[in-house]
Formats: C-alpha cells, sequence, structure tokens
C-alpha cells in the first residue's frame, strides 16, 4: 500500500481577489446563522442559505487570487478569523437546540452539514494552506512563488493523508520550468547525485528538478512530510528558482510501504532516469503504486545502468521512458509503449522535462486507484479520493480493469491518460487512451462529485485514527438519539417520522400483517443487527412476530420466501455500499417485503432501495482508515430507538423510560469508559504479548459484544480469535491456556455466580480472564484483570463493555507492536548501510555498538 500525488497548475492571470466583497458575504452568512430560530422550517431555510454563502467564499478562498489575498493581506485572515468564531458560535446555539426538535430533524441536520463543511474548508483548508505557505517561505513568500509553494503546500498535505497507506518513506519532485537561475547556480554536489538522494537536483537545459525525500521505517504519521517541509524551507535555491516571473511548478509526490527493496532514500519515490552512466536522454521522474514483476527481466533485457544502491522496481519506469522518449516526438505514444512493458497491478504517475506542462498517468490491473482532481485551475491526482478533496470536489476516476476491447480483454486493458496544464481543471486537458492504444473520449457524465471533505478525514491530535473513532463514538451516539425520544407525562417515549418508518408499513404493524421482522447486515452491520431481537423481542412478548437477525447473504441465499410481504427487514449499514446487503435488499423488495435501512449516508445506495431510513449520528459520520467503529455504537442505539418506536406500534402503552433513560445516559458513561484508558493499557500491556491464543466470551446481550471485540481484536492483532458463550467455553479450548476477554456486564442474581464460577474454572486451568463488569460487580475474584464500567441497564451496558474491548484491542496492538522495536532498530541500521552501498573498515564494529 503506497499513496500518490501530483499537482498541475495552469497559468493564473486572473485579477485580486476583493477583501471588501468576501468580509461583507461572510458576515451575512454569520447574521443568518444567528437568526436561526427553533422553527425547524425557518431554522432548515437560514442554515441552508448561511450554507450557500460559506460555500461561494470557500470556493473564492480557495482560488490563486483568494490564497494570495490570505497570504499577502494578514489583516483580511485575521478579520475572516474573527467572523468564523462567531459563525461558530451560532452554530453551537442552534445545535444546543437540538435536542428539543422533534420535526424536520432531518432537513435541519441536512443543511448544518453544509454549514459545517463550509466553516471546517474556511478556516482548516484556506487559512491553514495560506499559514502553511508563508511558513514555507519562512515567513516572506516573493509574489511570483506563491502558485508554486500553493502546488507544493497541496501536495505535502495530501501527503499527510496518503501516509495511512503507508509512511516507511516518502519524497517529491518540485519540477521548476523556466527557472531563470544564473549558470553559476547550476554546479556543486546536488547535481551529481546519481541515485537521487534528498536534496539531489537535476538541470534540465532551462528548466530545473529539485528532489526531498526522508526514509525512516521508525516513526510516527507526519514525520516523513515534517521532515520534507523543512528542507524545503531551508533551500534557499529552491526559493530564487520559483521566484522568476515566468517560473511553473509541477510536483509529484509519494508515501510508501516498501514491497520491493530496501527502504531508504535512494528508494523513496519518486525516481528518476538517470543511470549510471552520463546520458543526453530526456529527465523523467516517476513515481509508483503496485509491483512491476518482470522489472528484473527488463533491467537485464534492455541493459540499463541503474546504481546498485537503487533496488526498487519503480526505477524501471522513468529509465524505459526517457529512452522511448529519446526517440520519437510522440509523448503519449512513448508512455504507453513503455507502460505496456510491465507486469502486473500498478498505479504511475510519470513527469518528463521534454513536456513540463504535462502530467502522464498509468492505471492496470485490480487493487490500485488513481483520481484526477478537477480544481480550481488546476488538477490534483491522488491515489484516493481524500487526496484529492482539499482542492477538489470533483474528479474523474480512473479504471484499469475494464477492456477497451472485448476481442482482446488482456491487452486493452487498463488506462492511459495525459493532462495538459494549458487546460488544468478542464476536460478539455485530459487525452485518454486505453493500453491498446484505442481512443477513450471522456463523457462530462463520468464526472464523480464528492461526497466527503477534509472534515470527515482529519486525525486530529489522535496518534491513531481508530483512537480517534473510539474518542468521538459518545458524540455520535448523542447525535443519534438527538430529538427522538419525547418525555410525555413523566413517560420517555421514542418518536420517528414517516421518512423512517412509512405510513405502508404503521398500516402493516395495525393490521397485524407484519409477521416477521429480520435485521440483516454483513461484518460489524451484522452485529449491530443482532440489537434488534435483542431488544424487540422482549417488548413483542404477546405478539405472534418473529425477529431475528441473519447475514444478508445467508437471506438471500436460504432463507426467502416467493412472497415475503408479511416481513419487514432491517438493514444495517455504515456506508450504505454494501454490495451483499443492497442486494438483498433488492429481492426482498421484488417479493413484496418491506425495508428499514439503519444507515449513516445520506444519498447511498441502500438509502435509495429502502422504504424508509433512520440516519445514524447526523447521517454523514465517516470512518476513516480503520473498520466501522463508532458507528457500531451509534447502529445499536439506533437499533434501541427503532425496536421501540416498532413496539409503539402495537401497544402504546408500554412503559419504556427505564431503558430509553439508560439510552440517554450512554453518551456519558461512554466517555467515563473513555477516562479508564490508562487502566485498560495496563492490562493489555502486562498481558497480551505473553499470550499466543486469544478468545472472547459472553453470555445474553454480552455476546454481541463478544462478537464485535473479537472482531476488532482479530483486525488489531492479525489473530484468529474465536467468539464463545462464557458458560461454554470450558468445554472447546482451555487446554490452550490462553487469553479470555469475559464480557460480563449487566448481570445480576445466579447469573452472576455462574458467571463467576467458569472464570474461576478458566483460572483453574491457567487461563488468563481478563473481566469486563459493571460497577459493583465484586464476586470476580478470579479474573486477571478487572475492568469495571457505570451500570445503566442490563439490556445497555454490553454496549460499554464492547467500548473496553475496542480499547484493549487498540492498547493491545500498541504493546505487540513495541515489541518488535529492537528488530527495527537492527534492520533500519542494516538499510543505512546497505543504501550506502559498501561496507568500509570499522563497519561491524560499528553495527555492534549500535545494536
Amino acid at each position: 500500500m503506497c499513496g500518490i500525488i501530483a499537482v498541475l497548475r495552469g497559468p493564473d492571470q486572473r485579477q485580486s481577489l476583493s477583501a471588501e466583497d468576501v468580509l461583507a458575504r461572510l458576515a451575512t452568512a454569520v447574521e443568518t446563522l444567528r437568526s436561526a430560530t427553533t422553527d425547524a422550517e425557518q431554522m432548515s431555510t437560514k442554515t441552508l442559505e448561511a450554507a450557500e454563502l460559506l460555500a461561494s467564499i470557500d470556493q473564492s478562498l480557495r482560488s490563486v487570487p483568494g490564497v494570495r489575498l490570505l497570504v499577502f493581506d494578514r489583516a483580511v485572515a485575521l478579520s475572516v478569523e474573527g467572523e468564523l468564531r462567531q459563525a461558530a458560535e451560532a452554530l453551537e446555539a442552534i445545535d444546543n437546540q437540538l435536542d428539543e426538535l422533534t420535526d424536520e430533524l432531518e432537513q435541519v441536520n441536512s443543511s448544518l452539514i453544509a454549514v459545517r463543511d463550509a466553516l471546517w474548508a474556511i478556516e482548516r483548508d484556506r487559512l491553514r494552506t495560506a499559514e502553511a505557505i508563508i511558513d514555507l517561505a519562512s515567513g516572506s513568500p516573493e509574489p511570483h512563488s506563491l502558485t508554486g509553494l500553493l502546488s507544493i503546500q497541496t501536495a505535502l498535505s495530501a501527503l499527510d493523508r496518503l501516509e495511512v497507506r503507508g509512511r516507511d518513506s516518502a519524497g517529491i519532485e518540485i519540477f521548476i520550468a523556466n527557472h531563470a537561475l544564473p549558470p553559476a547556480a547550476l554546479e556543486g554536489h546536488r547535481f551529481n547525485d546519481t541515485v537521487l538522494r534528498s536534496g539531489a537536483i537535476r538541470d534540465c537545459d532551462g528548466h530545473i528538478a529539485f528532489v526531498y525525500k526522508n526514509a525512516s521505517e521508525i516513526g510516527e504519521l507526519g514525520d516523513n512530510t515534517q521532515v520534507i517541509r523543512s528542507a524545503i524551507r531551508d533551500d534557499e535555491l529552491l526559493h530564487q528558482a520559483m521566484a522568476a516571473p515566468l517560473a511553473q511548478v509541477i510536483v509529484v509526490g509519494h508515501t510508501r510501504w516498501a514491497s520491493v527493496g530496501v527502504i531508504s532514500e535512494a528508494n523513496a519515490h519518486p525516481v528518476d532516469s538517470q543511470q549510471i552512466t552520463a546520458n543526453d536522454h530526456p529527465h523523467v521522474a516517476a513515481v509508483l503504486n503496485g509491483d512491476i514483476d518482470n522489472y528484473m527481466d527488463l533491467t537485464e533485457l534492455r541493459n540499463l545502468e541503474i546504481a546498485p544502491e537503487i533496488t526498487t522496481d519503480a526505477k524501471v519506469i522513468p529509465t524505459l521512458l526517457s529512452n522511448q522518449l529519446a526517440g520519437t516526438t510522440n509523448q503519449i505514444e512513448a508512455f504507453r509503449a513503455t507502460v505496456s512493458n510491465f507486469e502486473g497491478s500498478m498505479a504511475i504517475v510519470s513527469h518528463n522535462a521534454e513536456q513540463p506542462h504535462k502530467l502522464s498517468l498509468a492505471l492496470r490491473g485490480s487493487g490500485q486507484a488513481l483520481y484526477v482532481g478537477l480544481a480550481d485551475n488546476s488538477y490534483i491526482v491522488a491515489s484516493e479520493p481524500y487526496g484529492v478533496v482539499e482542492e477538489a470536489d470533483r474528479w474523474i476516476r480512473m479504471d484499469g480493469e475494464r477492456p477497451a476491447d472485448s476481442q482482446h480483454p488482456i491487452t486493452s486493458a487498463g488506462q492511459i491518460v495525459e493532462l495538459d496544464g494549458e487546460f488544468a481543471g478542464t476536460l478539455a486537458g485530459i487525452t485518454r487512451v486505453a493500453y491498446d492504444g484505442t481512443q477513450l473520449p471522456l463523457d462530462p457524465a463520468e464526472i464523480t462529485e464528492a461526497d466527503i471533505t477534509t472534515r470527515d478525514i482529519d486525525r486530529g491530535d489522535a496518534p491513531h485514527y481508530l483512537l480517534k473513532e473510539i474518542a468521538e463514538a459518545p458524540e455520535s451516539v448523542h447525535k443519534t438519539l438527538r430529538g427522538r425520544i419525547l418525555d410525555s407525562d413523566n413517560k420517555l417515549k421514542v418518536q420517528l417520522g414517516s421518512e423512517t418508518i412509512p405510513e405502508a408499513i404503521r398500516k402493516a404493524f395495525h393490521h397485524k400483517e407484519i409477521k416477521r421482522v429480520v435485521a440483516i447486515g454483513q461484518g460489524t452491520a451484522a452485529v449491530a443487527a443482532r440489537a434488534i431481537p435483542q431488544f424487540l423481542n422482549p417488548l413483542l412478548t404477546s405478539q405472534e412476530i418473529t425477529v431475528e437477525a441473519q447475514l444478508a447473504t445467508e437471506l438471500s441465499g436460504f432463507l426467502m420466501a416467493e412472497d415475503m410481504s408479511d416481513t419487514l427487514v432491517v438493514a444495517v449499514s455504515q456506508s450504505g455500499t454494501t454490495t451483499d446487503t443492497n442486494r438483498t435488499v433488492d429481492l426482498i423488495r421484488q417479493r413484496g417485503g418491506h425495508v428499514i435501512a439503519i444507515v449513516n449516508r445520506r444519498g447511498s445506495d441502500l438509502v435509495a432501495k429502502s422504504h424508509g431510513v433512520l440516519y445514524t449520528s447526523d447521517g454523514r459520520d465517516v470512518e476513516m482508515s480503520v473498520a466501522s467503529t463508532k458507528a457500531f455504537y451509534a447502529q445499536v442505539a439506533a437499533a434501541v430507538l427503532l425496536s421501540s418506536a416498532l413496539a409503539n406500534l402495537i401497544d402504546e402503552e408500554q412503559n419504556q423510560t427505564d431503558l430509553l433513560s439508560a439510552l440517554q445516559a450512554l453518551p456519558q458513561a461512554m466517555r467515563e469508559v473513555f477516562g479508564t484508558r490508562s487502566a485498560i493499557a495496563t492490562a493489555a500491556q502486562r498481558h497480551t504479548p505473553q499470550k499466543r491464543y486469544w478468545a472472547v466470551v459472553g453470555n445474553g446481550p454480552n455476546r454481541i459484544a463478544a462478537n464485535e471485540i473479537r472482531i476488532k481484536l482479530s483486525e488489531l492483532c492479525y489473530k484468529a480469535i474465536p467468539e464463545d458463550g462464557t458458560e461454554d467455553k470450558k468445554h472447546i479450548d482451555l487446554s490452550s491456556e490462553p487469553l479470555i476477554f469475559v464480557c460480563a456486564t449487566g448481570l445480576s442474581g445466579s447469573n452472576v455466580d455462574d458467571v463467576a464460577k467458569e472464570i474461576a474454572i478458566y483460572r483453574a486451568h491457567k487461563a488468563t480472564p481478563i473481566v469486563v463488569a459493571s460497577e459493583g460487580d465484586t464476586r470476580f475474584e478470579a479474573a486477571a484483570e478487572l475492568l469495571n464500567v457505570p451500570q445503566l441497564h442490563p439490556q445497555i451496558d454490553f454496549i460499554l463493555a464492547t467500548m473496553v474491548g475496542h480499547l484493549f484491542g487498540y492498547e493491545a496492538a500498541l504493546a505487540i507492536d513495541n515489541q518488535a522495536l529492537p528488530l527495527r532498530q537492527m534492520r533500519s541500521i542494516l538499510d543505512d548501510i546497505i543504501a550506502k552501498g559498501e561496507l568500509p573498515e570499522g563497519a561491524f564494529e560499528e553495527l555492534q555498538d549500535q545494536l
């Protein structure tokens, strides 16, 4: 897994942006937010008006004139910051009223999302970009350098996000056309680095290429770009080159998880076309995601003279392309002919000095991706959408698998794209062909509108995305509950509108036509779906309705009937795009069944397929680089709401106050559990590195927690982990002396005694039971570790056990990973020696001292 970024910007001669206009629009947006009232229709209308104003300001400020305004007029930037603070205060006031809002809540939520997106973009994207540009220029950017610095900042910001795809090394090439540097500046050791380490420079006859890299197997997210930023900031020659009046800057960058070649600056991408012996072929730089399986054969067959320090397969790309370009003027054909030689699955971005205003892209095979973002007067190319969205909210996705010619599916599969900076940001500057040369004209219908922003993918201060998602789970649950639990005559009751339970489904329940409720999902969503029978069955004790949970694939494969008009399916999904779930929903509807979706994303496929929708959180709570985590909690909370509302359709006199009161207290209880992270970490560090075999157990509602925890422990710690009933474990595999994570929350009476006896049996068989129990339970003396959580309600407490399990899994992964630190340090030292390409006298003694 690696990440690619490239920025190609066109000439920009636009006039300066009016500061008065920007500030006036911003002030109007703030006043519009302030004028929103508790009346739902007014609130929705006003927030939508404010969102449109703020979005227009964001669009203005992301242009080069907008960036110029924020960089060179700091008084305007400060005024924008002040207005944003007032907007945030107005938004908070609106947000505080939502708990009391019931009607039209979804419309208000939708418009508030648009407001938050725009405010975030102005503050965290536009203002941050201006500040980063000033920092890159050591506080004093030259006017002519602005567009170049903007491209560099765009690339580095994207690399920060793309690092989740791999971070053992990273690098960028900053190519400057028309630099106007004097000949005396084009000399020195930096121009003679054959292997292209950090700081290397290539002189390209009127153009110049600067390369910055960092390679370190040991480190944290963000370390690589921090090193690269520092090198760029301190490079006086780079800033002098960018300051030329006619200078144009093209940036190509990469973050790497090494699969071929040691971790070193020489192997970090970009790599270029320089060979051991000097040649006069065009300068070419390239980056690669994936693998070129036949690179060694090509190196030998084409007699490539590659420095021994360079062992990455990517090196053959620019070297072969440079040779090809030396014999033709048809640039795109030279690129196509070159990449057609490569075997494997790959994404490639290349730039050559012969055409400084163009970029060449290639995608072939599965498992890789390239997105061409259509930004303001620029193309932003990235291997993931989250590398594009800061600057571009529209993109074209390349297809590496579809053949252009069905008669020749192998040779015509894959796509090649050439981007022309003269038409940057438009379809007119994109030429696309298949691998066999077939022309593939672009259709405007292929443009995808972004459904995420940088707000969705921000890691904040968390060291890892998973910890961020766990920390945000309480707020996600709070937003799911907001406005949906009413207090009437000292009784709590769930109210869900017709957008969730349509009139046809209400009538079907009233007329007793619904005989079966089936909750479905896949993965973590399937575990959350099990909460539907857990909560709904006790509320339907006198009714002839069967409530069950099934994997979507089990229902569609084995449990379908010709007529399913008596069935309500509750489809649970985080993204709304899960293929197996959506296919099952299609089959249910074809057979006359009813469908209600519990889903996180507005506008997703599942929303369109369902009769009713219950959104979790605010309808767009994206999880980044982790399996569904905070969504699980919100899905379970939504399951309680829906179960309660469905039960009320049959018996409106039920008193569910205790359950719903506990549900309202759940977010705060989750925050308290998160506050015990240090105790959970201590338990994980003490026990997990020593135990090879693990298991998770629970009974009653705790089986749901155990199942979900088993998924996360397996994913985080690369272990095959069983999930069993607490009382059944002694009959299965205690002989392995495993670590057993016991979910024992919400228990009472003899159930507590039974579980305590089971834990004692585990301990007698030399197992290590880690027990999660509700506060006040003191009968688990045999536990190796006892982790307590607040006591809310017997049916709710398992959610808190799940949170302990998620945190335990996170800390266990860190504890196991730390064991490998000495080996990584040893490998890093060895890699450095190998990268130098020589073993000087005394190297072994030096190595011994370092180790």
